[in-house]
């Protein structure tokens, strides 16, 4: 039998149906890819006890579109099976009673959840996670959704659950040579995952094949929409391109060969996003974590309460102010691509490949993005210096089907020899 954990979600579920092999098999092969490969890459902070039990109970002919398919779960999602810990001490054996509502999800769509991933602490700042990037163990894998990014891209599963509150999906993705998606703010439910910034909280994916992003994207009732035969693409460096190293310039320059391709440059005035977005992102973390704090006094890490004292009254009020800006930018990014017939942008995904240690990374190439409360697709784009690296594409607030179609129309572009950056 070949390895089944090579087979990306879609392909498994194919074999399920034919009977190539059963979803026990599938669970079986997960966890034995773990288990060898787990010491080195550490993406698990716990397994799934009944993993192998719920998989044998699955039936070839099973209709639900995850049936069978093994699951990470990022450790900031509730999960009554698991514990969920938040990579925090505070939470060292917690266990909630009901599932998050996107494992639920998950759940009823018959996924094999195989355990939680590792992740920053909170998602948000503290403890690093201790994983390492499976392209090279001395580099980081990205943060906060270390574990899930590592494990997908390592073939320990297929898909992960992700999230991300300035760049912890799509930056991940981008170092670890995998795809992923940040929807729309607001399409998924975060019921029942640690919150941080709740005005940019977004539940994410990570595959590494945008068809098993699509298959999600059904999974979560995400919208559709079908894309233009030739979609028309806006190269955008974002006001920050001072902060991008040479190969990602240059994975950019490539990416201009590309036909449909145009520069697509934003005004001045949207070189605040990245304050705006954590002048909203500290005050909201700051009420977050107030109630630990109070609680739990002198447990949390340092980061935490360095933001607690900052809530004053002036940084709640351009919490506000700057919470107006946005929106008005976004509205005003929207009727530029529309005015100039743009159907998504691509751009950076981080500044460059994945820096050496274990820290989240820069997420200046996200924040803007997810301020703005707009949909990224994480493409890969190759490699530099033996690291992944890749870009990201972004479309207007709602089209993430829109999106996935042109993402799936250009990735073989973007892998191609003409954007390389490393020689076959």
């Amino acid at each position: 039998m070949k390895d089944l954990t090579q087979l990306t979600a879609t392909a498994a579920r194919l074999g399920l149906r034919r009977g190539d092999f059963t979803a026990l098999d599938l669970t079986r092969a997960s966890l034995a890819r773990i288990k060898a490969r787990d010491g080195a890459v550490k993406a698990w902070l716990c397994l799934n006890p009944e993993a192998e039990a719920e998989a044998a109970a699955i039936s070839a002919d099973d209709p639900r579109p995850l049936a069978g398919v093994p699951v990470g779960i990022k450790d900031v999602f509730d999960t009554a099976a698991m514990a969920t810990t938040y990579n925090s001490p505070i939470f060292a054996g917690h266990r909630p009673a009901t599932d998050a509502a996107a494992v639920g999800l998950l759940r009823a769509a018959g996924a094999i959840i195989i355990g939680k991933t590792d992740t920053t602490e909170f998602a948000a700042a503290g403890r690093n996670a201790a994983t390492c990037n499976p392209a090279s163990f001395a580099h980081t894998p990205g943060g906060s959704s270390a574990g899930s990014a590592a494990a997908v891209a390592d073939f320990h599963v297929p898909l992960a659950l992700s999230t991300q509150t300035g760049g912890s999906t799509i930056r991940p993705a981008s170092f670890c040579g995998i795809t992923a998606i940040k929807p729309s703010f607001g399409l998924i439910s975060t019921e029942g995952m640690k919150r941080y910034a709740p005005s940019f909280d977004t539940v994410g994916f990570h595959a590494r094949d945008i068809a098993d992003l699509t298959l999600m994207a059904q999974v979560f009732d995400l919208p559709t929409a079908a894309a233009p035969t030739a979609p028309r693409i806006g190269l955008c460096n974002t006001p920050y391109v001072d902060h991008l190293t040479p190969p990602m310039a240059a994975l950019m320059a490539g990416a201009s060969r590309m036909p449909s391709a145009q520069s697509f440059d934003l005004p001045p005035a949207f070189a605040v996003l990245d304050q705006l977005h954590r002048a909203v992102m500290f005050a909201e973390g700051a009420s977050a974590f107030l109630p630990l704090a109070r609680q739990n006094p002198g447990q949390l890490h340092a980061d935490f309460y360095d933001r607690i004292a900052s809530r004053t009254a002036q940084t709640m009020r351009d919490a506000f102010i700057a919470r107006d800006r946005i929106l008005h930018l976004a509205s005003q990014l929207e009727v530029l691509m529309c005015d100039a017939g743009i159907d998504a942008l691509l751009a950076p995904a981080a500044p460059g490949t994945a820096p050496l240690g274990c820290t989240p990374g820069d997420p200046v190439f996200n924040s803007l993005w997810t301020a703005m409360q707009m949909p990224c697709v994480a493409l890969t784009g190759g490699s530099a210096n033996g690291l992944p690296i890749g870009l990201q594409l972004i479309g207007p607030r709602g089209s993430d089907g829109l999106l996935l179609q042109i993402a799936s129309r250009i990735a073989p572009f973007l892998a191609s020899k003409e954007t390389a950056l490393d020689p076959a």
